[in-house]
């Protein structure tokens, strides 16, 4: 395989070492063997006293990364055990785990598009970086699947209810959302990127940003804070709908078809994750959360169906079972959350 061919592009150049995700024609959609090959480069410079920075960045024009090779995990949920799946996502939440805790500056550059398991070789380091480029979105309930990779750790800590918002819509935002949610840091012209990156060969961090740094466009989530705030802290799914159509905002009322569209099984299970997530308090106790539910979306009917509806068949229609949000009870629910025993992810140490 030629280098153009890889993956996974490393190389070092002065005092940073930098990490191209290579699969364009995919938006750089993540493989399990691009999660290992980006964990073995993290810990050889980890131990390099040569390499002071990391940068991460997507090939193509399209964006840094839409996501985990989601057809994969559907072949194998529908045709083998789902033991591959499990194997990656064990790998891949390690990986975020370890971005979050890296030891030196981890810069991330969120151009373009960042979904899915995207967010999550991003959205944990410690500099992230946005364009007017920018499309940022956790679309798992839209595949019948639950915000992973942290997802839930993250949008936990949005303000308000506005990560509730984005865990259950799927919605997409760009550059100054992302930084009102905490999902990045800094704002840079998406035409400054590649002198950004070149300067932190020579410079530290602080000061390659502080060359390039602007003040993000404004963004429109903060416009509608009043309704989501309003809305979402009811107590179940089926509440939250209720309080959307009767709040008389237009966007409120689309909200909810949106939330109707979704897989109502993926809905709950994601509302009930969320909740969870902001009482675990760390970021490894809600992976290991996270892994539990993954696990167990892999025999669902509804990961199959959408993965086929969205990506495979791509007729956009999906054919939910449950069909609707009444027919899936506390307890289909609470299945997803059960205990793996000697399969835990087991990031948190045990109490």
């Amino acid at each position: 395989m030629t280098g153009a061919e890889e993956p996974v592009l490393l190389h070092v150049s002065g005092r940073a070492a930098y990490i191209t995700l290579n699969r364009p024609k995919a938006i750089n959609a993540l493989s399990h063997a691009m999660v290992r090959r980006v964990d073995e480069a993290l810990t050889a410079w980890e131990h390099d006293p040569a390499v002071q920075t990391v940068v991460i960045t997507g090939a193509g024009e399209r964006g840094l990364c839409a996501g985990g090779d989601i057809r994969a995990v559907h072949d194998d949920a529908r045709n083998g055990d789902g033991s591959a799946a499990a194997a990656f996502w064990r790998d891949e939440y390690r990986l975020n785990a370890r971005i979050a805790r890296y030891p030196k500056p981890y810069v991330a550059v969120m151009d373009g598009i960042v979904m899915g398991g995207g967010v999550g070789v991003s959205a944990h380091g410690g500099v992230r970086i946005v364009t007017e480029r920018s499309l940022i979105a956790m679309p798992e309930t839209g595949i019948g699947f639950v915000p992973d990779v942290g997802g839930t750790y993250l949008l936990g800590r949005a303000p308000g209810e506005l990560g509730t918002h984005l865990a259950l819509t799927g919605a997409r935002i760009g550059a100054a959302d992302a930084l009102l949610c905490g999902l990045a840091d800094h704002y840079l012209p998406s035409g400054s990127i590649p002198a950004f990156v070149a300067d932190l060969a020579v410079l530290p961090v602080p000061e390659a940003l502080a060359r390039q740094v602007r003040r993000a466009p404004d963004g429109e989530l903060a416009g509608h804070r009043a309704w989501i705030d309003a809305c979402y802290p009811a107590g179940t799914v089926e509440e939250i709908v209720q309080r959307l159509l009767a709040h008389g905002d237009p966007a409120a009322k689309e909200t909810a078809d949106i939330l109707l569209s979704k897989s109502p099984t993926a809905v709950k299970v994601t509302l009930e994750a969320l909740r969870r997530a902001r009482r675990l308090g760390s970021l490894e106790r809600v992976l290991d959360q996270e892994y539990r539910v993954s696990c167990a979306t892999l025999a669902t009917h509804d990961l199959v169906e959408g993965i086929r509806a969205q990506v495979v068949d791509k007729d956009r229609t999906p054919h939910w079972s449950p069909a609707t949000l009444a027919e899936v009870t506390d307890a289909d629910v609470e299945r997803f959350f059960t205990p793996l025993g000697e399969r835990e992810l087991g990031l948190a140490p045990s109490a």
